[in-house]
């Protein structure tokens, strides 16, 4: 019981980690400005109900991708944990990744319609991007059904969280500042590095025992 909970704890802070709803806040409230408190949470809400379901999709499917494309999962650890790790560095650096974060011309495309932010670029690639899914999939493939349910319950969790950081974002921005989310931002970005490296530690010990 106590390494399933601590198990809970680490998927978590990693999906916490690389999805980062704090530094997506004021993402999000240049993407719905101008709009009034409903429409703002309705994009809120469908941004994460798709990224929940890609997440999901990926957490359960996981395996079965690996065996559709001959895929191993020592080399998408290896793969996901160097995403993850570039992504953190990005971030140490006090920026975002293109891996994880749109560009500015997928950002202006998205404003032509209020809803459609929802899809793209927040559900997908802020929310749901590749270091996201690299670290659903490498929590819940390596694992049973156990870890799987805690995968997504977890992501769950999280979407909640963001949900109401969204939601409230205007208030939470004034409140904790913009150098604030600058230390949270690199913090995060610690946090990613080391699991990446984790993660590709994992997947080379992994393969060094398919090699033997």
């Amino acid at each position: 019981m106590e390494n399933m909970l601590l198990h809970a704890v680490t998927v978590f802070m990693g999906f916490f980690a690389i999805m980062n709803p704090i530094a997506n806040v004021p993402i999000f409230l240049s993407l719905t400005s101008g709009n009034d408190e409903q429409t703002i949470a309705a994009v809120a809400l469908r941004s994460l109900t798709l990224a929940f379901l890609i997440v999901t999709l990926f957490s359960v499917a996981g395996k079965v991708i690996f065996e559709l494309f001959g895929l191993t999962l020592p080399a998408f650890q290896i793969t996901g944990g160097l995403v993850v790790f570039l992504i953190g560095f990005h971030m140490l650096q006090g920026s975002h990744s293109s891996v994880q974060h749109p560009s500015e011309e997928d950002k202006q495309k998205s404003r032509e319609a209020v809803l459609g932010v929802a899809v793209s670029p927040l559900a997908m690639p802020i929310l749901a991007g590749p270091g996201t899914i690299a670290t659903a999939m490498n929590f819940s493939a390596g694992g049973g059904l156990m870890e799987v349910v805690v995968t997504i319950a977890m992501f769950a969790v999280l979407c909640a969280v963001t949900y109401v950081l969204f939601v409230f974002g205007e208030k939470f921005v004034t409140y904790i500042g913009a150098s604030a989310l600058g230390v949270v931002t690199r913090m995060m970005g610690l946090i990613l590095a080391v699991i990446g490296t984790q993660m590709v530690i994992k997947g080379l010990h992994g393969a060094s025992e398919l090699a033997g």
